[in-house]
């Protein structure tokens, strides 16, 4: 097969694009040119998007003795991911930008071009696993449960997975710096990325504000007493405790977590963390990697990446996912993906609209 191999310049996509040059496939090295000024963005080896990176990656090209090119794709990540990510933030969600970027740019992007250049296949460095079955590709959780990253692929179609590798899914990352090494991959050691690669000193807080400015409201409590005051409510996520400088002290004394978050009067609603409680929720925009559920679902859902999954009933109305824990859930948000589980098997995934709590029943 003709493949191309997404080249972020780290150790996971060079030995994904060796495993599959080993494997037979004709390989084509690319690596993703997503900042309009690389200088903004990352600088080191912390993470993704930098020159330093893009030499990483041609060094890695050479040593597997594979063509590399480099595609500007700036200006769509521009506007897919960092855009989207300003605007869920003033909107008072909480998105999830490497699950936008997989969704848009990675593999809608990336993927599109390159079955129109006649290649047949996209590899990458991502810890998922595919499986093969007789009704279609199915999407996996890795075999190293610490660097599993289905949740982000949640948003793929099973058109996309019939054009997808994952050639890393049943190795754990220790195995893979261990390989790398042995294919005299410069890159063996190279740190992983983390945080937001295209906040450059990693401080979201202060990124949002340059980009939105300061908006001063209030931090009031469930019954609408002010606490405190705020500079603007993109500085805060759904059950964030730290950082919210609330001069009163809590009755009980215990700490007090972020409720809600409202953009329109500039408040914040913070509360105990059983007020955090959420007992279901509404999602929309839901991405199948098969075919769409005709039943209620008794499956697992995963809320935030590498967070835990709990036990939920599902079911599909219309355009919208209702999800209903078990359990109460904590520090759930509007603009957060659920992604829903049979088994290690993703099922899908849908953008949070709307949570019901536990306290806010009569």
């Amino acid at each position: 097969m003709r493949v191309l191999a997404a080249m972020s310049g780290g150790v996971d996509s060079a030995v994904a694009a060796a495993r599959m040059a080993e494997a037979g496939h004709d390989v084509v090295g690319v690596h993703l040119a997503l900042s309009r000024n690389p200088q903004s963005y990352r600088s080191g080896a912390r993470g993704c998007c930098t020159i330093e990176d893009s030499r990483d990656a041609r060094r890695a090209a050479d040593v597997i003795g594979i063509p590399f090119y480099i595609w500007d794709l700036a200006e769509r990540f521009h506007a897919d991911v960092v855009e989207d990510f300003v605007a869920e933030y003033a909107a008072g969600r909480t998105p999830n930008p490497c699950l936008r970027c997989n969704e848009k740019v990675k593999f809608s992007a990336v993927l599109e071009r390159a079955l129109a250049l006649d290649f047949d296949a996209v590899a990458t460095g991502h810890y998922a696993q595919i499986v093969e079955t007789p009704a279609g590709r199915e999407l996996h959780q890795a075999v190293d449960p610490a660097k599993d990253q289905s949740y982000v692929l949640g948003v793929l179609t099973q058109q996309q997975l019939k054009h997808a590798f994952f050639p890393l899914g049943d190795t754990t990352k220790t195995e893979i710096r261990a390989e790398a090494a042995r294919r005299g991959l410069s890159v063996a050691a190279k740190p992983d990325s983390h945080d937001i690669c295209f906040i450059a000193d990693g401080n979201t807080p202060g990124f949002l504000s340059k980009h939105l400015g300061e908006a001063p409201g209030d931090i009031v409590d469930a019954q609408g007493n002010k606490l405190g005051e705020h500079q603007g409510t993109h500085g805060f996520t759904v059950g964030q405790r730290k950082g919210l400088k609330i001069g009163t002290p809590a009755a009980d004394g215990k700490p007090r977590f972020v409720l809600d978050i409202s953009p329109v009067d500039r408040r914040v609603t913070v509360g105990s963390r059983a007020e955090l409680a959420v007992e279901r929720l509404t999602a929309s925009k839901p991405r199948w990697c098969g075919p769409a559920p005709t039943e209620t679902l008794h499956v697992k859902a995963q809320l935030r990446a590498h967070g835990e999954q709990i036990a939920v009933t599902a079911r599909l109305e219309g355009d919208q996912v209702l999800v209903e824990f078990d359990e109460p859930a904590d520090a759930v948000a509007p603009g957060q993906a659920v992604v829903l589980y049979d088994g290690t098997r993703v099922i899908g995934s849908a953008t949070i609209d709307t949570v019901e709590r536990a306290s806010q029943k009569v």
